[in-house]
């Protein structure tokens, strides 16, 4: 069984008043704050890591990011184990569909959360299978044999484009006003192996930091802080949020 080293850090940079971003590790919730564990998969039968950036103004987006981490860990951690990949996928489906129902009604009941929304990118273990899911434009990165891989695909309008470029234009989020909202699920079973490293970030670090540096500074061993140092030293305009995670 799989043993995890996990690192995660979540900051505001250095432009923005504060952090609409938040990490949670298994029931842990990380904004504003550093993160440090190992993880035996041995001792649970799942186990999740997911990072949301929020958008919105103001308070809001720190609110549907912790709105929306909270209320999946609840969901998540009420699966039963004896479902297959079809129960699961549509347990997700039908909590992004309330989850979209929730934020809409807080900005119903009060104008100033009208229209706030998240991203959510996240690795899973249940059912002794690993999966990744995606909604919006946070990421996860594979480092396999010292390259990196981009895993997920930014829901963006420069991706509906077919330009690798990123930008700040996305199509699919978690609330946010978006009536269409959807979330990627894959089986990245086959894809986690010994010695591998995962990455989950928020566009602050990407928009900062070039995924050549990520590589070589993985390839050393760096930890999600370090990430964050060089992302905020090259302006950090945005929050920057960093999970990774070695396979032992």
């Amino acid at each position: 069984m799989f043993e995890f080293d996990i690192s995660a850090a979540s900051r505001v940079g250095c432009v923005r008043e504060n952090n609409e971003d938040m990490i949670l590790v298994d029931d842990i919730y990380v904004r504003n704050d550093v993160l440090s564990l190992h993880h035996d998969l041995s001792s649970k039968d799942r186990f999740m890591i997911a990072l949301a950036d929020g958008m919105g103004g103001h308070n809001c987006g720190e609110v549907a990011s912790s709105d929306v981490l909270h209320n999946l860990q609840y969901v998540f951690n009420d699966i039963p184990y004896s479902f297959n990949i079809s129960d699961f996928n549509e347990v997700i489906f039908e909590w992004l569909s309330s989850m979209n129902n929730n934020l809409e009604a807080k900005g119903y009941n009060d104008p100033k959360y009208k229209d706030m929304g998240t991203t959510l990118v996240s690795l899973v273990y249940y059912g002794n299978e690993f999966y990744w899911m995606n909604c919006g434009d946070s990421r996860l990165y594979r480092l396999h044999e010292g390259k990196l891989v981009q895993l997920t695909t930014d829901h963006s309008l420069n991706t509906l484009m077919g330009s690798k470029q990123h930008t700040n234009v996305i199509t699919n989020c978690i609330g946010g006003g978006c009536t269409t909202s959807f979330i990627d699920i894959v089986d990245c079973t086959k894809e986690v192996e010994k010695g591998d490293v995962f990455m989950l970030c928020s566009d602050g670090l990407t928009d900062m930091v070039d995924d050549e540096v990520i590589e070589r500074m993985l390839n050393e061993g760096c930890d999600a802080s370090a990430l964050c140092a060089v992302a905020e030293n090259n302006g950090g305009i945005d929050n920057i949020s960093v999970v990774i995670v070695k396979v032992q």
